[in-house]
């Protein structure tokens, strides 16, 4: 392999593969109304009306939350590194016709001006992370005095009883517990991403809380409470699959930029 070829060369080009299927994942794309709903009223719990506020989307990959942040009055750019997902992203905003920027760059290393944002807003990246101190601190920068970053993530990594149970049932009832989200091949890819992270073990909410009060920030508050969420997506998963969504370590953390 080319000695010039990074862990983020690596995590950007298995997302750029993982573009064309990425919308027909439940967890990436919203499959019903009342999923939509609990992610509105998730972000308008934390974040407060758009009123045309300035958002940031890191990691926008195709475009999901863009479009929700879009549809609560936000000004929003979405920022991704993938190529392919840019493309779906931009391709989705002009056939709904959504005045959504949607830029090229790193979200560890974004080039966006300090202080440029009122909102920024992750989902499930702070797990993928190579950086996450570096990225914080990056982060805190990009918002304006007042800020509020989002953070939604999780520990998907932790082995727990409930996937040792999948794992078992599986072997008894091959496909039960669905489809694989990826060819084994991508599989080892990410698993060999995923050793190499900084949050390899597993991203857990207390520890996101310190290293963002670390990175500057105010507050760092958990909310556990995505539940209306989960409950949405289980309906569109297989049953074992839906719990093991359900009891997973999954959260928000609000994180807010002092005023002065």
């Amino acid at each position: 392999m080319n000695s010039n070829y990074t862990l983020r060369d690596e995590i950007r080009d298995y997302w750029s593969l993982r573009a064309p299927t990425f919308d027909e994942q439940v967890g990436h794309e919203i499959f019903s109304e009342a999923e939509r709903q609990a992610w509105r009223d998730l972000f308008t719990r934390h974040l407060g009306p758009g009123n045309g506020r300035r958002a940031l989307d890191l990691a926008s990959g195709t475009g999901v939350i863009s479009h929700l942040l879009h549809g609560l009055g936000f000004d929003v750019t979405g920022l991704d590194w993938s190529e392919p997902m840019l493309n779906q992203a931009r391709a989705k905003a002009a056939k709904r016709g959504a005045d959504i920027r949607f830029v090229m760059g790193d979200a560890e290393r974004t080039l966006e001006k300090p202080e440029s944002y009122d909102v920024l807003v992750t989902r499930h990246l702070v797990w993928t992370l190579v950086d996450p101190r570096a990225a914080f601190r990056e982060w805190h920068s990009l918002l304006k005095p007042g800020g509020r970053l989002l953070i939604v993530d999780g520990d998907f990594v932790s082995d727990t009883l409930v996937k040792r149970v999948i794992r078992f049932v599986e072997k008894l009832v091959p496909g039960l517990a669905g489809a694989p989200h990826a060819p084994n091949a991508m599989r080892e890819t990410h698993e060999r991403i995923l050793s190499r992270v900084y949050f390899s073990k597993g991203a857990r909410a207390q520890e996101v809380a310190a290293l963002l009060r670390e990175a500057g920030f105010a507050q760092a508050i958990i909310d556990r409470d995505l539940k209306p969420i989960h409950r949405a997506q289980a309906k569109n998963l297989p049953l074992l699959k839906g719990l093991e969504r359900a009891t997973q370590h999954r959260y928000a953390v609000l994180a807010v930029k002092a005023s002065t």
